[in-house]
Order: structure tokens, then C-alpha cells, then sequence
């Protein structure tokens, strides 16, 4: 390797987080050329993890140094959020043992990188396409190690949680963990609630906060968030709730 290109790699590396995917768009706007990130992975720098994405040589990379290179390189609309985001938080100890599984949340179309998609995480990895929230509201930094991914805040990643319910998530499992979210933040739970596109979000939500009656509750204004009209089947055979017109589990109904 000539002094030219020993310069390139020495700077490359400067700036190039360590545990991070560098994608080849990325690596063009660095001044490295496909033929020389051939070179470079010809002299053992980087290798290849898929199509138009390496890593250092020898690096260890899981999905937050994936997910950073969404974000960050490819600038994806792409976050941690639900129950993932909150496991992140401290809240682990709430939720179910020995589930491995990564949930993403996404409110556009595009597709990922096969090299993302293709690639062995570590974990199942399930990518939630919704408009449940358009914003960017209610979202955080999270830092690993020499980088950082976005990911939900508590107060928005309770609420993709209750997305989820009840074809991927227990609603039982919700309360328990909303039983020990004491801090969520009134101010940033009101601005998400009044855009929630999802009725049965926003009721179960209701549902659950009222039986739990966490200080915050009374500082939300429900009359500023709409809550639909008529009945929402939520889970089968279940009761129905009178006040917020779902059905719910026996056992929540009689939760108190």
C-alpha cells in the first residue's frame, strides 16, 4: 500500500467509530472509491458483511453498530422503540426473561439494506412499518460505546407496545410494566397522546393508566385527545370495559 492510500486508511479509521458498519455511500463521501475499499479489504483493513457494507477487520459488531449506520450514514427513519427501547431504559427486569428480540420502528416504506436484513444479529429482529407516530417526538439518544442510535423515550415506547397488542404483545405484561413507569413525563405523554393516529393505543392506554393512577394521570388533559367513537374488540373472548368501550382480559377488568 503506497503512502497515499496509507493516509486515506489512517484517516478512515479516525472517524470511524469502532463496532460500526461504514456502508459504501458513506465510504464515497470519505473520498474512498469502490476499488479502493477493494484494495483496502484485499489487504485485510475491512471485510465485507453483505453488499455494500464492511466492518474493520476483526471488529465485533452487533446490531447498534448496524443500526447506526441506518441512522447516521443512510439517514433511515429508524428507531429502537416498544419493549426493546425500554429494556435499553433500565426497565428489563419488567418484562419477560429470555426473549430475544429486537423491535424497530419505522413509519415509511423503504426497505432496508440486504446487507442489514440478511446479516446474523445475534437476535430475531422485527421491524414495525407504522404511522402510529409520524413525528420525531418523544425520541432519545442512546449511547454504546463509541457511538449512539436513537431510540424511544418510556413515555413513546409504552405506547408502541400497546400497537403491538394483542397479536404480538400480551396486554397483561403491559400493566405490569406501566405499573412501574411512576416517572413518565405528563408534558411529553400529552403531546404524543394528542398524535397517536391509534384509537385502541390511546384507550388501552387510558384503560391501564386509570386502574394504576400514577401521579402523572392527573396532569394529562383528556380533552384534548380524541378518543373515537363505538366499540374496539381488543382481545377475543374478553370483557368488555364499559368506560372506554374495549374488551379486555377478566383478569385486568378485575385488576385493582
Amino acid at each position: 500500500m503506497n503512502m497515499f492510500n496509507g493516509t486515506k486508511i489512517n484517516q478512515l479509521l479516525q472517524i470511524w467509530p469502532k463496532g460500526t458498519v461504514a456502508t459504501s455511500s458513506w465510504l464515497k463521501k470519505q473520498g474512498i472509491s469502490s476499488i479502493l475499499k477493494q484494495k483496502y479489504q484485499e489487504s485485510q483493513w475491512v471485510e465485507s458483511i453483505g453488499y455494500g457494507a464492511v466492518i474493520r477487520k476483526g471488529d465485533k459488531v452487533d446490531w447498534p453498530g448496524a443500526l447506526f449506520a441506518l441512522q447516521d450514514q443512510l439517514q433511515i427513519d429508524i428507531h429502537v422503540g416498544g419493549k426493546s427501547a425500554l429494556e435499553l431504559l433500565g426497565y428489563a427486569h419488567f418484562v419477560k426473561f429470555g426473549e430475544s428480540v429486537l423491535h424497530l420502528y419505522s413509519h415509511h416504506g423503504k426497505k432496508l439494506p440486504l446487507w442489514f436484513t440478511n446479516h446474523q444479529w445475534g437476535q430475531e429482529v422485527y421491524v414495525h412499518k407504522t404511522k402510529l407516530l409520524c413525528s420525531h417526538e418523544g425520541l432519545t439518544s442512546y449511547q454504546e460505546m463509541a457511538f449512539s442510535i436513537t431510540i424511544s423515550g418510556a413515555e413513546r415506547a409504552f405506547l408502541e407496545m400497546l400497537y403491538l397488542v394483542p397479536q404480538q404483545q400480551d396486554m397483561q405484561e403491559c400493566y405490569y410494566l406501566l405499573e412501574n413507569l411512576i416517572d413518565l413525563r405528563p408534558v411529553v405523554l400529552q403531546a404524543l397522546l394528542e398524535k397517536v393516529s391509534s384509537v385502541k393505543v390511546k384507550r388501552l392506554f387510558f384503560f391501564l393508566a386509570d386502574k394504576l393512577n400514577h401521579p402523572w394521570l392527573d396532569s394529562l388533559d383528556k380533552s384534548k385527545i380524541s378518543l373515537g367513537s363505538g366499540k374496539r374488540k381488543i382481545v377475543e373472548q374478553g370483557v368488555l370495559d364499559k368506560k372506554y368501550l374495549i374488551t379486555v382480559p377478566r383478569e385486568l377488568l378485575g385488576n385493582d
